[in-house]
């Protein structure tokens, strides 16, 4: 099930960065993005209740897309807890998680209201029509089952630059969607969170690339 730029390509990238990573004190508090606007995406996006209006095919795929998304960056944020060494990526790692958690919901009321099936897991409902198949479950930024063990068996400095390494590409897929969406989405709530996904998530990947020593 690799593609051809899985871990190989990526632990190469961790080690260059490796020796120069993790200068973490230049970031200081590690809240370059200035608050998670995840929040506010939540609440912007209104309740499930009132997702019956106009969409289309695309908000269906977007939907459904972003669910299994994130919830694989949850996976690797729920990570961090008990194997980062750096308080700035277990912050990060903490406000990807309050974020995404509550879209998530959004998005599952969404496609209920729309009579769609909603993903139980990241790789449950396989490939999502219209969207770029860069990678192995269709989604542009998702890993591997590989890459998500590799990350499991890593802790301390290791895995913080393994944890950003992915999250920065996990992150780039996640705006490439999202930016399909504000181009082609109809239903205003959901064109709305692609905006403030990207927004949010192009602020964490500047913050990732200083904590990465890139910045």
């Amino acid at each position: 099930m690799s593609t051809p730029r899985t871990f190989t390509r990526r632990a190469a990238l961790i080690a260059a960065t490796a020796t120069a990573a993790l200068v973490l004190a230049a970031c200081g508090g590690g809240s370059e993005s200035g608050g998670h606007s995840g929040d506010d995406s939540a609440s912007s996006s209104s309740n499930a209740t009132t997702a019956a209006g106009a969409h289309n095919t695309q908000d269906v795929s977007f939907a459904q897309g972003m669910i299994q998304h994130h919830q694989q960056a949850l996976e690797m944020a729920q990570l961090a807890a008990g194997r980062a060494s750096s308080a700035e990526v277990k912050d990060l790692a903490s406000r990807i998680e309050k974020a995404q958690g509550p879209e998530i919901q959004t998005m599952s009321g969404w496609l209920k209201s729309w009579g769609e099936d909603v993903p139980t897991s990241h790789g449950s409902m396989g490939s999502m029509p219209g969207m770029d198949h860069s990678s192995h479950s269709g989604m542009p930024g998702m890993m591997d089952a590989k890459d998500m063990d590799e990350l499991r068996k890593m802790s301390g400095k290791d895995f913080d630059a393994m944890f950003l390494t992915m999250m920065i590409e996990h992150h780039k897929g996640a705006v490439e969607m999202a930016t399909a969406e504000k181009n082609k989405g109809k239903y205003g709530a959901a064109t709305s969170m692609a905006d403030d996904i990207v927004t949010t998530q192009n602020a964490e990947i500047t913050e990732m690339n200083k904590l990465l020593g890139k910045g």
